[in-house]
């Protein structure tokens, strides 16, 4: 449970600029004002966020409005504080990094930019101007807030009392396995290769002659994140790309057509519009080769082969390394870290995990992205809270109560000795 709950509710904020307008003020906190446009526009997508219509709910309206205020008032008696603190430091890195993951944020919310500068009501470019501040402003506060907050410790008595008042309304704890996998993906002949370049090399030409790249990307490419926008992919940024994909969006000429490009995925010929520094603008038709029965059963083996060497953690890692293609984890061993098995995301897993043995490897586990083989390191047992099994999740429920009761506690009191004025 993060302890940073009430910025939460500042996900996106209003600049502090002094407006040329003034619409109408929420509330004042020393020299600091919330306007109520901000207020209102913070509240809807808050609204947004949980799932209903403002017009339709009033009262949880006005209810969900009352706690933005009050978030929006702590944080301003939080940057007050923040003030008389000279250690608390900030960069102007930090901040456009935090900027850009809010803006990327957004974008993947609202499904893309036009939507995005919809649903903001200004552009992009706008919006990063005018927000910088407030984001520096969010920084400030959560470092100040951590800074206080990092002060409270608790004691194992603490624990246990915690434990005992609330350990009815304690949820269930799901059981969690640290799993490792190794990933054999099939591929395909090299005639089907051959046909495949054959094909986009037919396509390049017929673009070269005059086709609408958007309409063969359409009618042809096998991206489905791409094809119905023509095959753009947009602005794309250095070291988010597949290796050979990225190598020729950062040496091809621009506005050139590239020969057929493999990569894991197949094969792909692009155009590059424009590049600035490590960020193009790309648009890219793919064409994946057939995977044949034979092609499936070639990888299958190929697992098997591996499972039999694997009679240990040591060579399971070692065979990982050389073997798999899942390349965020290659080279970590094949770890996916602590997960849920009837909540991951590859549901194959979860029902294999009730098969396999503690500190062996797994026969081949089909799915859709290949061959698995799968290592189960440890197991968290679940249910109901008891403080053998599950103490690390306990003392820390614990720490972060007793952190949210002294944060209470201690904004109530700064409160007094600040000048607060509530307009609603």
């Amino acid at each position: 449970m993060k302890f940073l709950f009430f910025f939460l509710f500042l996900t996106v904020l209003r600049s502090q600029q002094p407006p040329l307008i003034i619409d109408g003020v929420a509330a004042v906190v020393e020299e600091n004002i919330v306007l109520k446009s901000d207020l209102n526009q913070m509240v809807n997508m808050m609204a947004i966020q949980r799932g209903f219509n403002p017009s339709e709910n009033l009262d949880q309206y006005m209810k969900l409005k009352d706690i933005v205020l009050e978030s929006m008032v702590d944080q301003k008696i939080l940057l007050e504080k923040a003030k008389e603190d000279t250690t608390i430091e900030f960069s102007e890195n930090e901040v456009n990094q935090a900027l850009d993951q809010q803006i990327n944020n957004i974008l993947m919310q609202a499904g893309g930019e036009k939507e995005a500068e919809k649903m903001l009501g200004q552009s992009i470019k706008s919006f990063r101007a005018e927000f910088w501040y407030d984001m520096k402003d969010k920084i400030i506060s959560e470092k100040y807030q951590q800074k206080l907050l990092s002060k409270i410790k608790i004691s194992k008595k603490e624990v246990l009392s915690f434990f005992n008042i609330y350990s009815d309304s304690l949820p269930l704890f799901p059981t969690e396995v640290k799993l490792r996998h190794l990933l054999i993906k099939p591929t395909p002949s090299d005639s089907a290769k051959k046909e495949t370049i054959k094909f986009l090399k037919t396509i390049k030409k017929r673009i070269i002659n005059g086709e609408s790249f958007e309409d063969l990307a359409n009618k042809y490419s096998m991206d489905p994140g791409s094809k119905n926008k023509g095959g753009n992919l947009g602005w794309v940024k250095r070291g988010s790309l597949l290796k050979e994909f990225e190598e020729q969006t950062f040496t091809i000429k621009i506005n050139s057509i590239s020969e057929p490009v493999e990569t894991d995925v197949g094969f792909h010929i692009l155009e590059v519009f424009e590049r600035k520094g490590d960020k193009a603008r790309v648009r890219h038709i793919l064409i994946s080769p057939q995977i044949e029965k034979s092609d499936e059963e070639r990888a299958f083996n190929f697992s098997k082969t591996i499972r039999d060497s694997c009679t240990d953690l040591t060579s399971f890692k070692k065979f990982v390394k050389r073997y798999s293609k899942d390349y965020q984890t290659s080279s970590i061993g094949g770890d996916l870290g602590w997960i849920i098995p009837d909540q991951y995301p590859i549901k194959e897993f979860g029902l294999a995990l009730n098969y396999i043995k503690r500190g062996e490897c797994s026969p081949p586990i089909n799915t859709s992205y290949g061959f698995h083989l799968l290592w189960l390191e440890k197991i968290k047992t679940g249910g109901r809270a008891n403080v053998k099994d599950h103490w690390p999740k306990i003392e820390e429920m614990a720490l972060n109560n007793k952190k949210m009761n002294w944060y209470n506690a201690w904004i109530k009191e700064v409160k007094k000795e600040k000048f607060i004025k509530i307009s609603g």
